[in-house]
């Protein structure tokens, strides 16, 4: 039996055990990438075939006959036509939960650097601004505390309740958004009300056509001038050129942000152009701890052997096409 990970290089820099997967189908061919005019030949004879975010198209699952089982290695599966597999008969399964313990912290990570301002200060430190301050203890820069601050949650699944759960901890009042123009069920907030109130709002809701640019303009303008707004979630979430108008302008007082539209991002991307001081940006990393892609590989084995064993493995279903991310 034959399987194809096409883009290994994604998820692995040496670092992973790949163990569990040899043990549930064997051979592998590990691809570091693969373009999309490569995956074609490179799936032909394989029956089971993994990708994280090489696209799968209807050309490539056609010539692949012997195809029996494609996975996802990811908690998205924009990448692949569904409704070509299913064509096929061939069932398409993702991971799911893999990665919250690694996100969550990134996300802590992110909040406690705009209210500690830690990146300014190490600047300041290495460009000898403590060794010239006046007193023992520079305060360029403001330092506030978590405790008794505002969270807004925007999406409450996994990642949002492990998120409420350490704000709590972190002493902070946690607000759960309701979906966006829905009125409030019980345990949510108005959504344009989470906005109001928050002092920190962190997205973790998947992207679809109702959520595509969730936070634009009139969002921003609904937050208090001393919000911070964090998103590891995707990067269609923001209205990126609304994001920058409201850094710049003082709407808002910063972001921090996983994620953006079109990644790896091109030399014109206006994030990256632009990136205002008031914006914290790192390169999609909240979900890679290695122990986070440990598990990843290793739920992928387990859905390729309870598949071949006639046992549930994470199989997307119609019900779940409504909350791809």
């Amino acid at each position: 039996m034959r399987a194809v990970f096409l883009d290994f290089g994604s998820v692995t820099r040496g670092d992973m055990d790949c163990a569990a997967l040899e043990r549930a189908v064997s051979p592998w061919q590990y691809h570091h990438d693969s373009t999309e005019a490569e995956v074609p030949e490179r799936i032909r004879a394989a029956e089971v075939i993994v990708s994280n975010k090489v696209f799968i198209g209807r050309a490539a699952i056609d010539a692949a006959q012997q195809l029996k089982l494609i996975c996802v290695a990811a908690t998205g599966y924009n990448n692949v036509d569904l409704e070509a597999a299913a064509a096929r008969n061939i069932p398409v399964c993702n991971v799911r939960g893999y990665a919250t313990p690694s996100v969550v912290q990134h996300v802590f990570m992110l909040m406690l650097n705009q209210a500690r301002h830690f990146i300014d200060y190490q600047a300041l430190v290495k460009r000898g601004g403590w060794q010239q301050s006046q007193f023992f203890c520079p305060l360029d820069y403001p330092v506030m505390e978590l405790s008794g601050k505002t969270l807004g949650i925007i999406g409450h699944g996994e990642l949002g309740h492990a998120v409420a759960h350490v704000a709590q901890a972190f002493g902070m009042q946690v607000l759960i958004a309701e979906h966006k123009g829905k009125p409030p069920r019980p345990g949510r907030i108005a959504f344009d009300e989470v906005l109001r109130q928050a002092d920190f709002i962190t997205l973790h809701c998947p992207l679809s056509p109702d959520t595509q640019q969730l936070i634009s303009r009139r969002e921003f303008e609904l937050m208090k001038p001393s919000a911070y707004l964090i998103n590891t979630a995707r990067g269609g979430l923001i209205n990126e050129t609304d994001l920058l108008s409201s850094l710049s302008n003082g709407q808002i007082a910063g972001a921090a942000i996983d994620v953006i539209q079109g990644e790896p991002p091109g030399p014109d991307n206006q994030i990256l152009r632009e990136l205002p001081p008031n914006l914290i940006v790192t390169p999609h990393i909240a979900w890679a701890s290695r122990e986070s892609r440990q598990r990843l590989l290793d739920q992928l084995a387990g859905n390729i052997e309870n598949f071949f064993r006639n046992k549930p493995f994470n199989q997307i279903t119609d019900a779940l096409r409504g909350t791809r991310n």
